[in-house]
Order: C-alpha cells, then sequence, then structure tokens
C-alpha cells in the first residue's frame, strides 16, 4: 500500500457538510459526483497532501444510510491507494483478510476499489483504491 489515499466521511445533508468543511479547510470541494452504483453522492476536499470525501446517500436503503441510521454521521473508511489493485487482493486473501466483495469495481474521483471488512480490520472499513488509467 503506498499511503492513506483520503478519508470518508458519512454525512446526511451534502450541501451543509459542504459549507462546513469549506469553513474548516479554507477550500471548496474540487470535485463533486454521484456514484449510482452505491448510491451515493460525494464531494472531495484537498489540503496539501490530504483528501477528505464527504459521502451522502441518494437512497435510504444504501449501504450510507444503513451507516448513518446505525452509527451516525462520522468517519465512514479509511482508504489505502495501492498499485495493483488485484494484487493486494490476492495478497490480503492469503493473509486471511475478508472482504466485503472481492471483486474491484469503479468508484468516486477515478477509482477502482474494493473495501475490506470491518469485523476483520477493529471495526474500521478499509477500502483499497487504485487510479484508472
Amino acid at each position: 500500500m503506498n499511503k492513506i489515499e483520503h478519508i470518508g466521511i458519512a454525512v446526511k445533508n451534502l450541501a451543509d457538510s459542504q459549507l462546513l468543511f469549506e469553513k474548516l479547510l479554507g477550500v471548496g470541494p474540487y470535485k463533486s459526483e454521484e456514484v449510482a452504483s452505491e448510491s451515493v453522492v460525494t464531494a472531495f476536499f484537498k489540503t496539501d497532501n490530504t483528501k477528505i470525501e464527504l459521502l451522502s446517500a441518494t437512497k435510504p436503503e444504501s449501504a450510507i444510510a444503513q451507516f448513518i441510521e446505525k452509527k451516525g454521521e462520522g468517519l465512514h473508511h479509511i482508504a489505502f491507494e495501492v498499485a495493483d489493485l488485484e494484487t493486494e487482493i490476492a495478497r490480503l486473501k492469503n493473509e486471511d483478510f475478508v472482504f466485503v466483495d472481492e471483486i474491484p469495481k469503479n468508484g468516486a474521483d477515478n477509482k477502482r476499489i474494493v473495501f475490506l471488512h470491518p469485523k476483520n480490520t477493529h471495526g474500521v472499513l478499509i477500502e483499497l483504491c487504485q487510479e484508472i488509467k
């Protein structure tokens, strides 16, 4: 794994949360997009070498809506950048990590993604992501 790519924060209201983070960070989001396959809309902020992703549900049955219902707004995941997603999946499977889904899919911000199950990572949802080239 190369570095922490971003930190994902689940929010109820994206517009309100964007305003809060604009004030906090002193910059607006560099990108907002909907990821229909995940029923989520996102906004990305970047300062120096840190990225924050705000995630808000577009459907009540989405994973983000269920997360907020169960745990409230807040830290949702930590994403790590990897050079080769398939190689990392194989390596981590060999180390007995459990995946939410082992098949990579397209995520936000031009990335292919996969998640490690939080049952296996001390309660932290871990995202592995690779830039789509």
